[in-house]
């Protein structure tokens, strides 16, 4: 499947790179009594130092270590100092493929950590649907999914499975929102609002055209032509209630669309999402 790219290169980084700063660092890597006694439990000095840093990754960001991977300096001094090794006992880790496939089962065991997939990839994504009427943006359902994961101890999939999900369900939110909007639409209303893409006012422009025309004048023939305009929306009589229960944010987006299309494009759009425009923009007009 193709790669959704809904994300900046600074946004996924910030998602599931390893930290570097001091703080970060601090917070998320510091070794409890408990973990050193597990960590050491492995015999040789690099699968001690492999072994704490898959521990710390699973839980910040939430990953696996990719295989080669280049590790911060920064977070492999912080964890060597706790461990009393140099980072030169990191070189070696997982040269055997095995090792590093054994240590990932003993952190799922011991920890709970659990993968992507099943049920647990199920729940994930019906959370993610929910989720996706009220984030603002991209990068915040992508945000909000990497949390998640992070509280329920889900090992996070690929960045590009990340953002594929989030794109599913950022779609599928907006044509749920649509079709609630529509829903609440009479069948007479439905004509009249896709009526304004048709109806042409003096021959020049659409009647959405014309309503958004809404500018003050300087005389009283505009006047006359902006109380044409409100006395032609008031007769619609569409209340606000139609959006009960829609996030603001997703009102003002249907809005900034509407103002953007000429009647030609709007009647491009498929139906549920062009009646949702339009009543949007009849409301706020």
């Amino acid at each position: 499947m193709a790669h959704r790219t809904i994300l900046t290169a600074r946004q996924r980084a910030a998602l599931i790179d390893l930290p570097t700063d001091e703080a970060s660092i601090l917070y998320h890597y510091t070794l409890s009594d408990d973990d050193l006694e597990h960590i050491n439990e492995r015999r040789r000095d690099r699968n001690r130092f492999g072994f704490a840093l898959q521990l710390c990754a699973l839980r910040y960001p939430g990953r696996l270590l990719a295989s080669g991977e280049v590790i911060p300096p920064e977070v492999t001094r912080f964890l060597g100092a706790q461990l009393g090794l140099g980072s030169d006992a990191l070189a070696e880790y997982a040269t055997r493929s095995e090792t590093r496939r054994d240590h990932l089962i003993v952190l799922r065991q011991v920890y709970g950590f659990r993968m992507f997939s099943g049920h647990r990839a199920r729940e994930l994504k019906a959370w993610l649907a929910g989720e996706a009427e009220n984030a603002t943006t991209n990068h915040d359902l992508a945000r909000r999914f990497v949390d998640e994961c992070r509280r329920t101890k889900t090992i996070l999939p690929g960045i590009s499975v990340v953002e594929r999900l989030c794109a599913d369900a950022l779609v599928s939110a907006e044509r749920r929102i649509d079709s609630a909007i529509v829903a609440r639409l009479e069948e007479p209303m439905k004509a009249r609002l896709d009526a304004l893409l048709t109806e042409m006012v003096e021959g020049k422009v659409s009647r959405f055209v014309w309503l958004r025309q809404f500018e003050v004048g300087q005389n009283s023939a505009d006047a006359s032509r902006l109380l044409d305009r409100l006395e032609f929306l008031q007769e619609m009589n569409l209340s606000p209630n139609i959006f009960a229960g829609v996030p603001p944010h997703r009102v003002t987006r249907l809005q900034r669309q509407g103002e953007r299309y000429f009647a030609d494009g709007l009647r491009d759009i498929s139906s549920d999402r062009r009646l949702a425009i339009l009543a949007v923009c009849a409301v706020a007009l």
